[in-house]
């Protein structure tokens, strides 16, 4: 077995690149969206002598197809969003003929966070806008079953002579 998952919470460096990929020229509409920008991750911690230092990690964001909608409508320089994918690493010969390699994230779910830019409905979260969600993880509680409903008290009183009613017997013995 193996896995091959990562997580992100930062904030975007540079205003995303969107290309569009040919892949049927009958039909240019079919053609695959594709979104690429850096996201910065910052570590803060202190020293041995109590000093405040910060560790900035950058990534390499990579989206496709609707993602890549989200991102090229919400996503812009300093917006603070959650990414979860996969790492990719790909290689490539150069001009000079020296073998490269670069490693990014696939986005496979994508979260805005923080607030909307001004002018889109202030005091809102970004969120409205997001990619659909995971399903609720696996490890979630349980939830209790309800209890059981007791029948109504009879109404008294509302014909002559009438008593009460007796409740109807039950069919099973579960609880609920």
């Amino acid at each position: 077995m193996s896995l091959n998952k990562v997580m992100l919470i930062g904030n975007v460096g540079n205003d995303p690149e969107v290309r569009y990929l040919e892949s049927n020229p009958q039909n240019p509409s079919a053609n695959a969206k594709v979104a690429s920008f850096r996201l910065a991750t910052t570590e803060r911690y202190r020293d041995r002598n109590n000093e405040l230092r910060e560790n900035t990690e950058w990534h390499s964001i990579t989206v496709w197809r609707n993602n890549a909608d989200v991102v090229e409508k919400y996503v812009h320089k300093g917006s603070q969003i959650y990414v979860e994918g996969k790492l990719r690493t790909r290689q490539w010969t150069d001009q000079t003929g020296n073998k490269r390699y670069t490693t990014e994230v696939v986005a496979d779910t994508l979260q805005l966070l923080g607030k909307r830019p001004d002018g889109q409905g202030e005091g809102q979260p970004q969120g409205a806008y997001s990619a659909p969600q995971p399903a609720a993880p696996a490890y979630s509680q349980p939830v209790a079953p309800a209890a059981p409903v007791q029948p109504a008290a009879p109404a008294y009183g509302t014909a002559p002579g009438a008593g009460p009613i007796p409740a109807a017997e039950p069919t099973d013995d579960l609880p609920f």
